[in-house]
């Protein structure tokens, strides 16, 4: 899916404003896990471009790195403090993790990683194959029905109750509405 962030695999192709003026697209591409911080990564850029006085670094291109931590002029003080939240984080919580944050505008650059995972361990609910297999789940979980109700119950209504008003849907997560 198109949310899935590998960040072991966060990297950035890293060239100057020099060179690039000057018609060049010299860089290299720098995996951020082997930086502890980014003025270890930014020593790196100014070793790998220290044939310049003083070379001003463009970020070229990225991957696995969310789009509010970097732009081609700029990386931000937070990135490696939220690349180390992302990778402790269970795999299987990554994505829809990230599904959250894009979908209710969530900042990386902005907000604490900390709080911003908070939020959403309060939001996430779990992986459903559409609304209404959460409609089964919670009729299954929180009502007591003897089997001939749950004959005659409706779940496609009450499941397009449930997400009018209290849950969300998304690429296969469910997650209620803060």
């Amino acid at each position: 899916m198109a949310h899935q962030i590998n960040t072991s695999e966060a990297r950035v192709y890293v060239g100057t404003y020099g060179k690039y003026n000057a018609g060049s697209l010299f860089g290299k591409w720098l995996n951020l896990s082997n930086y502890s911080d980014k003025d270890e990564f930014y020593t790196a850029c100014r070793e790998l471009h220290k044939n310049e006085r003083d070379p001003e670094f463009m970020f070229q291109d990225f991957e696995n790195i969310p789009e509010d931590l970097i732009s081609e002029s700029w990386i931000s003080d937070k990135i490696f403090d939220v690349l180390e939240a992302l990778d402790n984080m269970k795999e299987s919580q990554q994505e829809p993790f990230m599904v959250w944050c894009n979908n209710c505008s969530h900042s990386f650059a902005d907000k604490d990683i900390y709080d911003l995972i908070r939020g959403f361990e309060a939001d996430y609910i779990g992986e459903f194959k559409d609304e209404e297999d959460y409609a089964y789940d919670y009729v299954e979980q929180c009502y007591n029905l003897p089997e001939f109700a749950l004959n005659y119950f409706d779940y496609e209504r009450f499941a397009r109750d449930l997400f009018m008003d209290g849950y969300w849907f998304e690429d296969g997560y469910v997650f209620h509405n803060s």
